[in-house]
């Protein structure tokens, strides 16, 4: 099953706010439908959303107006600007030039995330390791296996994986609902944990490796990730625990200088304030929602692409 791919004239895709209920694919045909799936998330990920992207400019059928929507969805996700921007640069071409280019994003995403896993896995020490990572950076979060959790699939496929330790992922749970789906269906031993308990884990010498995904590197190698991975940063350095990002080499971008550069996506306060319809607090209470943090570059032992080993 691939999370995002082309079918006729639409893009198909797995509604990721339905998991783990229910496994459902939705036809998009437009843009503004497009727009409206990555906006509520039903599509995410860095590198799904590049491939959304891509093939939302077959979509938009050369209206800039759409176009520019389009990139724009979600501002710190570096590759969803990035997938546009690959694919818009064949309109004068015609539709089946722009379409060609954007098959061509999403089969480079699937062979990236096998070459990240193959190199993460290799630069990882040792035999039975116990990995513990944030949000979900799986195949749902691309097309195909992922980014860090394509690692641990790696890890698993070659029997050296003893254990996975997802943190929930407050406030939208994208490691409870999705990462555990995922780490059930290919059958990695794995246990969920409460966000604010992964750097005690790491502490107590729980962990091995901490691996997470991200979603825009700065040319300075800070990186940005769904809030949480800087506290974790902050314990793995003093846990002596490697800290690894693994992106695809896509997510970089030359033009943020720093990670004070990136633009954090600040969401609905209701993510905060409900679960799934339920309110958890009194009414009139506000609530800020930071999407994601920003990882310092000397916190993070590597940065693995689907070309390179950066250490930061």
């Amino acid at each position: 099953m691939r999370t995002i791919d082309w079918a006729g004239d639409a893009v198909e895709l797995v509604d990721q706010t339905l998991l783990p209920d229910r496994c459902v694919t939705l036809r998009v045909e437009t843009v503004a439908e497009l727009v409206a799936a990555i906006r509520r998330l039903a599509v995410r990920g860095a590198p799904a959303l590049g491939v959304a992207g891509a093939l939302g400019v077959v979509l938009a059928d050369g209206d800039p107006a759409q176009i520019a929507e389009l990139r724009a969805a979600r501002p710190t996700a570096a590759n969803l600007a990035w997938g546009v921007d690959r694919a818009a640069a064949h309109l004068r071409e015609g539709r089946e030039a722009v379409l060609r280019a954007a098959l061509r994003v999403r089969d480079d995403d699937i062979a990236a995330c096998r070459a990240m896993g193959e190199r993460g896995a290799d630069l990882l020490e040792g035999d039975r390791l116990r990995i513990m990572t944030v949000c979900n950076s799986g195949a749902l979060a691309a097309v195909e296996r992922g980014t860090a959790l394509g690692v641990v699939q790696t890890l698993h496929e070659r029997g050296r994986l003893t254990e996975v330790l997802a943190l929930e992922t407050r406030p939208l749970l994208q490691g409870a609902r999705l990462t555990t789906w995922e780490l059930a269906r290919m059958g990695a031993p794995h246990r969920l944990v409460a966000d604010s308990a992964g750097p005690y884990l790491l502490a107590k010498g729980e962990v091995d490796a901490v691996l997470i995904g991200a979603d825009r590197i700065a040319a300075n190698g800070d990186t940005a990730n769904k809030i949480g991975s800087y506290a974790l940063a902050l314990g793995a350095e003093r846990a002596g625990v490697p800290f690894i990002v693994v992106a695809p080499e896509s997510t970089i971008d030359p033009a943020t200088p720093t990670g004070d550069h990136i633009v954090i996506e600040d969401r609905d306060p209701e993510e905060i304030l409900t679960v799934r319809g339920v309110r958890l607090a009194p009414e009139g209470t506000q609530a800020l929602n930071p999407a994601f943090d920003v990882t310092p570059h000397d916190l993070i032992t590597a940065i693995v692409t689907d070309r390179r080993v950066i250490r930061p």
